[in-house]
Formats: C-alpha cells, sequence, structure tokens
C-alpha cells in the first residue's frame, strides 16, 4: 500500500486542481477537500519525515493532519497560499505528536531524519560508483541537517528545499518576516560550520 493510500480520503476527488488564491479583496469560494487532499498530500509526506517524525508514525500523523484539515477547510479563504496554510498545521500536528511521546517516553528524542534519500539519489542510469557516492552524501546530509536546532531545520527545508518565499515561510510558522531572514542566515551559517567539522574529520583534522 502506497503512503497515500494508507491516509486517503474515501471521496473519490473531482478532475481539475486546487484554485489559486483570488485577488485581493475578493473571497475566495469553499474548498473541496478530496481535491485539496490530492494536491497538497507529497508536500505534507515529504515535511512530516522532514521534520523528523519516526518512520513508523509517519501516517498516522499524515491522517491527522488531514482530520484537521478537513475541519478547518471552510476557513481557509487564500488570504495565503494553501501550502503556507497547510504547513502552519503540519507544524502544530508534529509539535504535538512530540509532546505527546515525551509524555510517555521522557528520553524520547526522535530520529533526527530531515531528508528523503530518494530525492538525493540522483538518476537510477548512476553507476555503482556515482550510485554510492550520491548514498553517502544523502547520509551525511540527513547527519548535518539533524545536528541543527528545529527552528532553523525548519527555515532551512523551506527556502531551500521548498523554494518557499520567505513571506510564506513566516505566515505558515507565525513569525515576522526578519526572524525569518535571521533564521534562515544562522541556518544556513551553522550548516556551513557543519560541513567544515565532516570535511575536517575526512582529512583526519581535529574537530573544531
Amino acid at each position: 500500500m502506497t503512503p497515500r493510500a494508507a491516509v486517503a480520503p474515501t471521496t473519490t476527488p473531482p478532475a481539475g486542481a486546487v484554485p489559486a488564491a483570488p485577488a485581493a479583496g475578493v473571497q475566495a469560494p469553499p474548498l473541496d477537500f478530496a481535491v485539496v487532499y490530492e494536491e497538497i498530500f507529497p508536500f505534507v509526506w515529504r515535511t512530516v519525515r522532514r521534520l523528523g517524525v519516526d518512520a513508523s508514525a509517519h501516517e498516522d500523523v499524515c491522517q491527522e493532519v488531514f482530520v484537521v484539515v478537513h475541519r478547518r477547510l471552510p476557513e481557509f479563504r487564500g488570504r495565503s497560499s494553501l501550502k503556507t496554510w497547510v504547513f502552519g498545521i503540519v507544524v502544530n500536528v508534529v509539535q504535538a505528536h512530540r509532546r505527546s511521546l515525551r509524555r510517555k517516553s521522557p528520553a524520547h528524542r526522535g530520529t533526527g531524519e530531515t531528508v528523503d534519500p530518494e530525492l538525493l539519489a540522483g538518476p537510477s542510469d548512476l553507476s555503482p560508483y556515482e550510485a554510492m557516492t550520491r548514498a553517502e552524501a544523502a547520509r551525511v546530509a540527513h547527519d548535518l541537517l539533524a545536528s541543527l536546532d528545529e527552528e532553523k531545520r525548519v527555515v532551512l527545508l523551506l527556502a531551500e528545499l521548498e523554494e518557499m518565499p520567505a513571506t510564506e515561510i513566516a505566515q505558515g510558522i507565525g513569525v515576522n518576516i526578519n526572524t525569518v531572514y535571521a533564521r534562515l542566515r544562522a541556518a544556513r551559517q551553522a550548516f556551513s560550520d557543519a560541513v567544515r567539522r565532516h570535511h575536517a574529520r575526512i582529512r583526519g583534522g581535529r574537530h573544531v
């Protein structure tokens, strides 16, 4: 069973895509949940993975996200993009999931998974050496991104991997745009520092 099928709604989505945000001052019509589900599921699935939810809980967390989306969809009127609006829900659900885990097991810290290896693996026609090199790069990216605190990791993932504008990131996580820029600068610097430490270890240099 595919991840999408595991949390799919019971209704069949009609043809068409989610409408674009309306012009300023124009109220958007309510969206159809099945259409929204089809449009936004891939984003929700990979964001839940990248925010470090354990693989065993991916389906449950995605299901909870779409339960909230279904309940709150009548509130959405296009004042932000659909992706931005849903991202705010994803973050809240993931945080609630983590709080629940910590209550059950104070030692729980999650896996820190942040990047899908298949997204970094490249074409399927690579030579064995190239495939191995890319797989190692994916593993290193996992480790380096997992070293960031969650605030930095979120803005880095949205800006660099989702290519989301800073204004939408600010809306999605509920902070002002200057905070987004500050966190993004700090995240890029922290990631660069982690890359340098990794290279130093490869060269046999001391840990810095």
